[in-house]
């Protein structure tokens, strides 16, 4: 008899999430369908193409379906805020689409799309991994997919769904493994790059303060492991730090080291922390260990067969039977 309760429950609950995508209890046809790329952002105008690269695959592979991009850091926010009222500075960057000039964060942006109708919402995370940004991405459309009312057709959405970072997310549907795995073969290029200038591969990340970085230290073993190359990763905030990485690399034998953000930008990070003149400088400061640097600002979103990871992590979204992950 309790089994028999428990599974009540449990069907309830699919049943109280699993809208179909209709507009209403009525029978109006399918309901209008979009898709929101969620990305960090970034200020820097020539960063801007990794994001817009990503779009124009994505919306290459979604025909018809109408894209529409959100940052998810307020102070990059802030940022294009600004410049939309600085004639001057719009007419020295010519060629800023407008939707980055007037980008929102994704709640703005999906109410946008509700307030127009679009009830099959489709978020695309452009995160590299699953860190503090894609937690507050997940749980603001937690607490919309929450929303109830009194009659079905005055829900905002009818089915809301969200694809996972590039190095996957906790679960079972798509282990994170996988996609590690995945994410390591699309930077084979590098690797190839790298052993012509018999040069040690050295990623810069991210990273957080305030949620574990280990996968980055995964990513680097699946790097060494897949190519047989000395591939090292560290990062701005958290675990593998410089130090870290710099130990490993002085034990690789290499006196060349190539130097790549593994950001999907190449924005303020990697200009001014990885590439930059300062003291500080990642690359300052590997050639004071003696090593002989080159750099490239080239962020993630310009090589195809990593932004070809948002498209497929977009499909198994679209591929869903729940909402959310």
């Amino acid at each position: 008899m309790h089994r028999i309760v428990e599974s009540l429950i449990v069907c309830v609950l699919v049943l109280t999430l699993a809208v179909p995508a209709f507009a209403g209890h009525h029978d109006q046809g399918p309901a209008k369908q979009a898709i929101v790329l969620a990305a960090f952002g970034t200020s820097y105008p020539e960063a801007l193409k990794s994001i817009l690269n990503i779009r124009t695959r994505i919306e290459k592979a979604h025909p018809g379906t109408l894209v529409r991009l959100a940052f998810t850091s307020g102070i990059i926010r802030n940022i294009w805020k600004e410049r939309r009222d600085d004639a001057a500075w719009q007419k020295a960057n010519p060629g800023v689409p407008e939707d980055v000039l007037f980008v929102k964060s994704p709640l703005a942006t999906l109410a946008d799309l509700s307030d127009a109708g679009y009830k099959d919402v489709t978020v695309q995370s452009l995160h590299v991994f699953s860190g503090e940004e894609f937690a507050d991405l997940k749980n603001t459309l937690i607490g919309l997919r929450s929303i109830r009312t009194v009659k079905a057709k005055s829900l905002p959405f009818t089915a809301m769904r969200l694809g996972r970072p590039a190095l996957g997310m906790p679960g079972d549907a798509h282990p994170y493994t996988e996609d590690i795995a995945a994410a390591a073969q699309a930077l084979k290029a590098d690797v190839d790059e790298a052993g012509k200038m018999d040069a040690a591969l050295v990623y810069m990340g991210h990273g957080n303060d305030f949620y574990s970085t280990g996968i980055y230290a995964e990513f680097q073993r699946e790097m060494q492991n897949r190519h047989d190359y000395p591939v090292y990763v560290a990062c701005v905030e958290g675990y593998p730090a410089f130090d870290d990485m710099l130990a490993l690399l002085k034990q690789s034998g290499k006196k060349n080291v190539l130097l790549k953000p593994f950001m999907i930008v190449a924005g303020d990070h990697a200009s001014n922390d990885m590439a930059g003149d300062e003291d500080d400088a990642w690359k300052v400061l590997l050639a004071k260990e003696g090593f002989t640097v080159k750099t490239d600002l080239r962020g993630l979103g310009m090589v195809d067969a990593w932004a070809d990871i948002y498209v497929r992590h977009l499909d198994d979204a679209l591929a869903q039977t729940h909402l959310l992950p």
